[in-house]
């Protein structure tokens, strides 16, 4: 039983609930640092229509480097904004799909070459079943032995979260849907996403006491890439998404419509509002409130100094955070040349200035300078905001999670569609 009225309210006090179909509707938490983030989207036919919209502040020790530190806390202020969504939506949604993010979360692409024994026989879904298992156990051994190292814990334990076909040759040629070819050798590269159990735990508890159904849990810079990527499953979109949250800084690397990798690393938000909050000598929560009025021409010229100076700072770190997470995408030849912001440190000018201008990409394989800019949500395809709430950069993750969250769905369900059976090979 929650402890939190969302599981107390009689619902014959909000009758508006009663007059939609919960089923038809699919929640969406991005419990970041400093905020959490609720959508509520309605399923069907076409595009995902959000029609929900409910953001609550974090207290200071809910979270810590992206994880669930209080799972009562963070559990109450996700209430607070499942309220705002459900009162504007009119609806209970009862399924949802929750973000993670993290240090410890590790989103590899593995790639591995499969000998047929009869070249003649046509590759069904029980060989390729067959074949993506093996793929993801030599995933997962790889990410535990990693977290073990990280952690000095021999016996941790990880599950798999996330998984989404890169490429898949046969022969050495292409193809999108291997079922029914015939060959010798099958080359899959497929993109897993691990977390520790103890991270997946608490977020399954946060839904118990909130009486939600968990689709899924998704990585978050992987549901910004699913964003990006739209319902096209032949997109050749190719860039570098980086998620600046309050804790930590998510990025991930697509090429040619296949995520490459997801890196993560403890810098993000909160930690230029601490630069500013001891160079100027402030609170944290008014050092935030001087960090959101970063490109004020009115602020005093003695104030301005300072604080650029604690952003200066801050920036160099976070900038060296950024170099030494690309550089460990080994597997990419060329970097994208282009990079996508999105969440809450984004709107800081500073940062996509510095990735702009700066010489930072010289040491990295990029063919030229790339280009920088925001994600905007009206550009993500194939979701719609219906409601009067004006959705930017920040709420992108969760409109990631949404489609992420449809992407399990339909592995699920009875669907004979291309899209759907590479789904359930690739199911949690």
């Amino acid at each position: 039983m929650s402890i939190f009225s969302h599981a107390k309210d009689n619902e014959n006090e909000r009758p508006r609930a009663l007059q939609k179909n919960p089923d038809d509707f699919l929640l969406a938490l991005d419990i970041g640092t400093e905020y959490v983030k609720a959508l509520i989207a309605k399923k069907g036919k076409g595009a995902l229509k959000i029609v929900g919209v409910g953001k609550a502040h974090e207290a200071p020790n809910n979270m810590y480097a992206g994880a669930i530190a209080d799972i009562q806390g963070v559990a109450k202020t996700c209430e607070e904004a499942l309220v705002k969504a459900e009162d504007m939506a009119g609806v209970r949604a009862k399924e949802v799909v929750v973000g993670i993010a993290g240090e410890l979360i590790k989103g590899e692409t593995t790639s591995v070459k499969y000998r047929r024994i009869d070249a003649q026989k046509q590759i069904t879904d029980d060989e390729m079943d067959r074949i993506i298992k093996r793929v993801q156990q030599k995933a997962g051994e790889e990410a535990r032995k990693a977290v073990a190292i990280e952690t000095n814990n021999p016996d941790v334990e990880v599950k798999l979260i996330n998984s989404a076909l890169v490429s898949l040759r046969i022969d050495g040629y292409k193809v999108s849907n291997p079922i029914g070819f015939k060959g010798k050798e099958v080359e899959v590269q497929i993109y897993n996403a691990f977390a520790p159990l103890v991270h997946i735990s608490a977020i399954e508890r946060v839904c118990d006491e909130l009486q939600l159904d968990l689709v899924t849990v998704a990585v978050e810079p992987f549901a910004v890439c699913r964003a990006c990527l739209g319902d096209d499953i032949e997109s050749n979109f190719s860039g570098i998404v980086i998620d600046i949250g309050g804790g930590t800084t998510d990025i991930a690397v697509v090429d040619d419509g296949g995520v490459e990798g997801t890196k993560m690393f403890s810098i993000g938000g909160r930690s230029f509002t601490h630069q500013i909050a001891e160079r100027l000598g402030l609170s944290f929560d008014d050092a935030e409130k001087l960090k959101l009025l970063a490109d004020n021409p009115n602020m005093k010229p003695e104030i301005r100094k300072k604080f650029d100076q604690a952003i200066a700072r801050n920036l160099d770190v976070w900038q060296a955070g950024v170099e030494l997470a690309l550089e460990e995408f080994d597997q990419v030849e060329t970097m994208p040349g282009q990079i996508l912001l999105c969440g809450g440190g984004a709107s800081l000018p500073d940062i996509p200035e510095v990735l702009a201008t700066g010489d930072w990409f010289k040491n990295l394989p990029f063919s030229r300078r790339p280009i920088v800019s925001l994600i905007e949500s009206d550009e993500i395809a194939g979701i719609v905001n219906e409601t009067d709430r004006e959705l930017d950069h920040t709420f992108v993750t969760a409109m990631g999670l949404l489609r992420v969250g449809i992407d399990t769905l339909i592995g699920t369900s009875n669907d004979t569609s291309l899209k759907a059976k590479l789904a359930r090979l690739l199911k949690n």
